[in-house]
């Protein structure tokens, strides 16, 4: 008898071991767009007019993704004190389906632009990713294409 409690003990323990390793492994599967970018330039393509940003120079734009959601951080490198001085923040969550990628802004310091969904093409090549699409926002009369050219933060 108590050779089979033994048994039934070792066999619950082994049982129990392997659940934690599947949790785990299915918990590390990551898609190739979560991780932390660097925004390198962004290009803003409004009523026939151009517009490309350096973020390399005086300034820096991050967006972290996760499984659900993304967040975008950006400042000025001057800490606020010359007249180029910027701050914004953003986030909420998005969906992606193979190269279509939808954000749902649900908070931003700038606020008119907060409830607003955004739909992109993206694609990631390497440590870049690429994101193109319209923002449009008729209340702000915003209708222009973004393009964003991002480079993967190193771990």
């Amino acid at each position: 008898m108590e050779n089979k409690i033994s048994f039934i003990a070792v066999l619950l323990l082994f049982a129990s071991c392997n659940s934690l390793v599947e949790k785990k492994d299915t918990k590390s599967t990551k898609t190739a767009i979560e991780g932390t970018w660097n925004l390198l330039t962004g290009t803003l393509i409004e009523k026939g007019d151009t517009v490309i940003t350096d973020y390399t120079k005086g300034k820096e734009f991050i967006k972290i993704i996760n499984d659900t959601h993304f967040a975008f951080l950006s400042h000025d490198l001057s800490k606020g004190k010359n007249a180029d001085s910027l701050f914004s923040a953003g986030g909420g969550n998005y969906s992606l389906n193979d190269s279509s990628y939808t954000e749902r802004l649900v908070y931003c310091n700038d606020r008119q632009w907060e409830g607003n969904e955004f739909h992109f093409i993206v694609s990631i090549g390497d440590d870049t990713l690429t994101q193109k699409g319209i923002e449009k926002i008729d209340s702000l009369g915003v209708n222009r294409v973004n393009i964003e050219k991002y480079v993967r933060v190193k771990d």
